[in-house]
């Protein structure tokens, strides 16, 4: 993916910044929700209750969703949703501090959170190649930042943050993220406008909603960028069901240790963002995907067979760079062939499928430790993602990314109309 070196426009600077104030105060959340439900109960169900609440709208409505951000505004979008889930937090920060936090209570703001992190991050991704033209370079380099900026935010300041927060009261964490939604909202306000889609033809939201399913589905390079985040979630879930009894029991480290481990994962991911643009200009797009597909299942293989904390720490860091790669460069290429119109159906669809996966990732860990051994799943999630890696090889390759790009480039920038979804071009084939 090649192109002139061009500045990015001063509206992303107020779209990163926004983000990123988001993302300190769901890492603040993040740290803080599971606290406070430990406030009020030990019950392992009641705490997974609160946990699942906020993945649930990405499984429930997860193609609708995209499918109704297809039809809105989205910088209204975003700014409403932000501004919505900080009005949202005034709840449960005014429960805790009348003493008045309950479980169902927790589980239904984690839920509705959730639902409003679908509309936001489904609309912040369709507005984003709008933002910038449409132009590659500028999208590699946008998503590095904004994906560099999230690792930072909600991985190293946030948790630690949240814990800080709590001990001076219930209610500070959740009054702090309410602030965050609330300064990313107005920053969202602020931003350009920029064309909406071309109106479509009256139709049925579920129609709408299938259209952008098939679409991914149809499309051999869209679906291989799906399935990279699918399969990938089934072997990362596995491997972190167990993560925390592995360092127990084979690399004999504490607490502290297994924060280490987890820093080092998330250091490799800065990295990983950062050099994205490098790895996809000297390798192409497609090898790149592959190389970071490759590193993330070597890396996994070499944790699970670690012998000591600082090959497991090595190896979690490469694992983290090629996560953070991969992130950087399958949706900026997305954003660059999805035709705007079906931007949102096309991210919501590709989400779903991973957050769907998630859940037989949990499972399957849990039982091949239980039945085998707790390096059982490591391996298990290696032999998956190296699996997945020359499955997808094909799909995502450098000649087919060529070809999705020139069809994207000779469509021009008017939208194209709704007739379309009805039998979606296969700008991937070939």
């Amino acid at each position: 993916m090649t192109s002139d070196v061009r500045k990015l426009p001063t509206g992303f600077g107020r779209l990163w910044t926004a983000q990123t104030m988001s993302s300190l105060g769901d890492g603040v959340r993040h740290a803080a929700l599971p606290l406070l439900a430990l406030t009020l109960t030990r019950d392992p169900m009641a705490l997974a209750v609160v946990t699942a609440a906020g993945t649930l709208p990405w499984l429930l409505f997860g193609i609708l969703g995209g499918a109704l951000v297809d039809r809105w505004d989205r910088r209204r979008t975003m700014w409403v949703t932000d501004a919505a889930r900080a009005a949202l937090l005034a709840i449960p920060a005014a429960a805790a501090a009348l003493d008045m936090l309950s479980i169902p209570l927790l589980a239904a703001v984690a839920f509705l959170l959730g639902l409003g992190g679908l509309f936001f991050d489904t609309a912040a991704t369709a507005y984003l190649p709008d933002l910038l033209g449409r132009d590659p370079a500028l999208l590699e380099r946008a998503n590095s930042r904004l994906r560099g900026t999230q690792t930072a935010a909600s991985g190293f300041a946030g948790p630690p943050a949240g814990s800080a927060l709590l001990a001076l009261g219930r209610a500070v964490p959740l009054l702090a993220d309410a602030v965050s939604f609330a300064v990313s909202a107005l920053l969202v306000r602020s931003l350009p406008a920029v064309p909406r889609p071309v109106p479509k033809a009256r139709e049925s939201l579920l129609r709408q909603a299938r259209a952008g399913a098939s679409y991914v589905f149809r499309d051999r390079l869209l679906l291989g960028l799906a399935l990279r985040p699918a399969v990938g979630n089934i072997a990362f879930v596995a491997m972190e069901t167990v993560l925390a009894l592995f360092a127990h029991d084979r690399l004999d480290i504490g607490t502290f240790g297994f924060g280490l481990l987890l820093t080092a994962e998330a250091t490799g991911g800065l990295l990983g963002a950062a050099i994205a643009s490098f790895l996809g200009r000297k390798l192409g797009t497609g090898a790149a995907l592959t190389c970071t597909a490759a590193v993330e299942g070597l890396a996994i293989l070499g944790l699970a067979a670690a012998p000591n904390p600082y090959v497991a720490g090595l190896a979690l860091a490469l694992c983290g760079a090629g996560v953070g790669a991969t992130m950087v460069l399958a949706p900026s290429l997305r954003q660059t062939v999805v035709p705007a119109h079906l931007m949102g159906r096309v991210t919501s669809t590709s989400r779903m499928l991973g957050m769907c996966a998630a859940p037989f990732g949990a499972f399957l860990g849990g039982w091949l430790a239980t039945a085998y051994d707790v390096r059982t799943p490591l391996y298990a999630a290696a032999g998956l993602l190296l699996t997945m890696t020359a499955v997808t090889s094909t799909m995502t390759s450098n000649r087919r990314v060529e070809a999705a790009l020139r069809a994207a480039a000779s469509a021009g920038a008017p939208d194209q109309p709704d007739s379309s979804e009805a039998d979606p071009v296969q700008a991937g084939a070939v």
